[in-house]
């Protein structure tokens, strides 16, 4: 059982996250390219942690979602391209070539504005369009009118488009139909785009889920997110077949053992009554570390290799487990939050939520230890 040296700690296996990439790689055509997705601070395993063990596997770009994540993988020495998935707000654009990120353009306005900060700094900036094909969310149409605009702005001096993407809404689902109606949408605007003299070097529409189940869909290259850290993307059946490592693991340890009569009420609210004698662990983590608060009397911890349930309401720094069947319990035991048996999946599972929002919750006061 290991043993921790501070209060919590978010372990970072950088083997695991080799695996990974080999696995990724293993699956992809000749010259397709993986682009490392990153957001949300490397999907909570800290972008600045894991970018030299990306760098050394021969990733060679990265995506955000908003400048300063990109700011922030400069900083951390990064000097691949790093494509920025979400928006910059008019007032912030300086940044994108102060850091030399290239961002998704969706309006023309955004555009020309770019395109004269880029002019006053003397530099052509790159530029991704971004094509919306069904999400719904951000991107240009896909007809006449947008091959129009964004032939304008290809136009514009100190602009250069390096890429054009979509993102697939449902590309997780077994049929693939809908994943199938978005490509093709995307395939004939490029094609537009092409015959109106508008040329597109860098084509990525493919997922962390179309990398699994829609190799037709890599073209240049593919944008890899969720399987990146063995979070799975699609049926949980399949994803047990797939062989992916689940990158990060979550440790703390016992604070506390003290034994109550029944019909003690554990926690606030007294939502918890002890039916038994019962033996209390407090745990010295809670849902200011990103231990969600919706585990009250329904998660469980793993402390020398047993479980052990949650008894009472997750508090903001603690919270206590029944250990009265797990045997001895001292001070100083360390508890399993997350491993491989208390699985990030079986947590989503459990709170019915995506698995990104598990690992993208734990917040910046549990350190990430990144172990080979």
């Amino acid at each position: 059982m290991r043993r921790l040296t501070q209060r919590t700690e978010a372990v970072v296996n950088l083997r695991a996250l080799e695996h990974n990439i080999n696995n990724i790689r293993s699956r992809l055509g000749s010259g397709v390219e993986i682009m490392a997705v990153l957001k949300g601070d490397g999907y909570g395993h800290g972008e600045k942690g894991i970018y030299p063990t990306l760098k050394s596997c021969g990733i060679e770009r990265y995506a955000v979602a908003v400048w300063e994540e990109g700011a922030s993988l400069r900083n951390a020495g990064c000097t691949e391209p790093i494509l920025l998935l979400g928006d910059t707000c008019d007032g912030q654009l300086e940044n994108l070539i102060k850091y030399n990120l290239t961002p998704a353009i969706f309006s023309p306005d955004t555009a020309e504005k770019l395109n004269l900060l880029a002019k006053w700094g003397g530099v052509t900036q790159p530029v991704h369009i971004k094509i919306d094909t069904g999400m719904s969310r951000i991107g240009f149409a896909d007809d006449e009118a947008s091959v129009e605009t964004i032939k304008k702005i290809s136009e514009l001096s100190n602009i250069e488009i390096t890429g054009a993407f979509t993102h697939f809404s449902r590309a997780d689902e077994p049929d693939g139909e809908s994943a199938k109606a978005q490509f093709e949408r995307y395939i004939r605007m490029i094609e537009r785009l092409e015959d109106a003299g508008v040329h597109i070097p860098m084509k990525h529409v493919a997922n962390s889920p179309a990398i699994l189940l829609r190799p037709e869909t890599q073209l240049d290259a593919v944008r890899s997110g969720d399987i990146l850290f063995g979070l799975c993307p699609i049926d949980e059946e399949q994803w047990e077949r797939e062989d992916f490592r689940q990158v990060m693991s979550w440790y703390t340890y016992v604070v506390m053992v003290k034994e109550v009569p029944a019909g003690t009420e554990v926690g606030y609210g007294g939502t918890f009554v002890c039916d038994r004698p019962t033996k209390i662990a407090t745990i010295p983590v809670g849902f200011a570390d990103g231990y969600s608060r919706k585990l009250s009397n329904r998660g469980m911890v793993k402390i020398n290799g047993k479980t052990a349930p949650i008894i009472g309401r997750v508090c903001m720094d603690q919270f206590m487990v029944d250990v009265t069947d797990i045997g001895e319990v001292r001070r100083g035991d360390t508890v399993s939050l997350l491993d491989d048996d208390l699985s990030v999946l079986w947590m989503a599972d459990l709170l019915d939520c995506n698995v990104d929002e598990i690992v993208c919750g734990i917040s910046k006061r549990v350190p990430r230890i990144y172990e080979y």
